[in-house]
């Protein structure tokens, strides 16, 4: 198991990353309500702002107080040669379509119970 230095002395696996973003927008503002209302938010920041969003494949988010691109380089990948996105020995991306279906199903789920109403 690889671990990824997130600032400050934390760590989280980096088989288990789905994806590392930055905080600005409203989708990643929402994901981050969401988990603190599901307990499944865990703050790395000690206070500071935070600069990367780590969405973890066991629905967990994880801030941290450092880049995004810091937290990517640190990742123990490699770049595809043609210049593709990056893709781990373990295929963790599968996670990230995983996490989307799921998101998504709850968005059209909602919706339904609106239009029913």
């Amino acid at each position: 198991m690889k671990l990824v230095n997130i600032g400050f002395g934390n760590m989280v696996s980096a088989s288990r990353i789905v994806a590392i973003v930055s905080p600005e927008s409203a989708p990643i503002k929402r994901i981050i309500s969401d988990s603190r209302e599901k307990g499944q938010l865990v703050d790395a920041t000690y206070g500071r702002r935070t600069r990367a969003v780590i969405i973890m494949d066991s629905g967990h988010v994880v801030l941290s107080a450092i880049q995004p691109e810091t937290v990517a380089g640190r990742l123990p990948f490699k770049p595809e040669k043609d210049g593709e996105d990056m893709v781990a020995a373990d295929e963790s991306w599968r996670y990230f379509y995983y996490f989307r279906s799921l998101r998504k199903r709850e968005k059209h789920g909602a919706q339904a119970r609106v239009r029913e109403a």
